[in-house]
Parts: C-alpha cells; sequence; structure tokens
C-alpha cells in the first residue's frame, strides 16, 4: 500500500513538473536589424580606394553568419552591393518591429587626426532613451579593444532616426581618413572583431 501511495505521488509530481514545462512561455524571439549603409552607385566614403559601401556590407554579413542564438535573429536589409533609398529602408523597419537597428556607417574628416567610433541616436521621446542605452553599450563594447577611441553618442537629424518606430542608432564604426582607425576597419581581423563585439552587445 505504501509503495503504490510513492508511485502514485512520484507520478503526481512528474505529472505536475510537465505541466510546468508545458505552460513555460517561450522566450521571445529578439529581431536585430542590420542597415549597411550606402551601396550601389553610392559608396559613402572613398578614401585610398576603401569604400564605405564595401566595409558596413561585410561587417553587417559577419554579424549575421556569427550569430548562433536561436534567440536573436539578424535582418539584413542590404544584403548585397545594392542601391536602397532611405524611405525604403525606413518601410521595411517599419514592417518588421525590430527590438532595434543598427546603421553601419564610417566616418571620415579633413583632420586626419580624427578617429574612434561614434553613435548617433533620435531626439524622438519615444525611443531616444533605450537608442541611446543600447548605443553606449555597443561603443564602450568597440572600445573595449584597444583599437578604437571613444567618441560622444548625441542625437541627429538623421533620416532614418526621425523615421523609424523603434529604438535605432547611426553607428560609425571608426574614421578613413585616420591611419590607425583605417588601418583596423579595412582588415579582416577588425572587421570580424567589429561585428563579433556588435552581436554581443545586443545579445
Amino acid at each position: 500500500m505504501k509503495t503504490k501511495i510513492r508511485i502514485l505521488g512520484l507520478l503526481s509530481a512528474a505529472v505536475l513538473l510537465l505541466v510546468c514545462f508545458a505552460f513555460k512561455p517561450l522566450e521571445e524571439k529578439k529581431i536585430i536589424v542590420i542597415d549597411a549603409g550606402h551601396g550601389g552607385y553610392d559608396v559613402g566614403k572613398d578614401i585610398y580606394g576603401f569604400e564605405e559601401k564595401q566595409i558596413t556590407e561585410t561587417v553587417a554579413k559577419q554579424i549575421k553568419e556569427l550569430n548562433d542564438d536561436a534567440n536573436i535573429e539578424i535582418v539584413l536589409i542590404r544584403d548585397g552591393d545594392i542601391s536602397m533609398e532611405l524611405k525604403e529602408r525606413v518601410s521595411i523597419i517599419n514592417n518588421l518591429k525590430p527590438n532595434l537597428v543598427i546603421s553601419i556607417h564610417v566616418n571620415s574628416n579633413s583632420n586626419t587626426m580624427a578617429n574612434g567610433v561614434q553613435a548617433y541616436v533620435p531626439s524622438n521621446e519615444t525611443f531616444k532613451d533605450k537608442s541611446k542605452e543600447m548605443a553606449e553599450i555597443i561603443v564602450d563594447k568597440l572600445v573595449a579593444t584597444g583599437n578604437l577611441a571613444k567618441r560622444n553618442t548625441t542625437e541627429a537629424p538623421f533620416y532614418l532616426l526621425k523615421n523609424a518606430n523603434c529604438p535605432i542608432m547611426t553607428l560609425e564604426i571608426g574614421f578613413l581618413t585616420n591611419e590607425k582607425d583605417r588601418n583596423y576597419i579595412t582588415s579582416a581581423k577588425g572587421q570580424n572583431e567589429i561585428a563579433a563585439k556588435i552581436l554581443e552587445a545586443v545579445k
């Protein structure tokens, strides 16, 4: 009799455990949109033969390739060397309703000493705080590699930032006009490291 009671008790516990697991809410998949700046006829900055559109596309693809987290979906707005209007990019973003958008760009300056990684965020009160929080996390991750200096995260009236209905940033990953930055952001090692740190930051 005691054995039967013990078995029934164990079965009840097992059933309860299964019920708990069955009704445990699944973790919602996080959608991160990566916008590789420029593309097609719009090369962006072109310094010493290094084109911004190619650098941003390579880093964007690396982020997607490195992602092995089933709870994170990386969506590339531009998957190839194609021309895309800003209005088209915004339309894709707003249809996807992502958790975050990172628009990757490369900086330049007539002062070749200007260097470092910088982020711009929207002034829209709804998304400003979250955008800034994530931008600062990403910038700090990139700076921690020891290869890029840290610049300010500031608000900007860029078209994408003004019209995207979600947290978003424009991320300038370095200056093509600065020798140290240029050597890093145009190297396979540098691009892979930048992609890995961005992915690490959004997980």
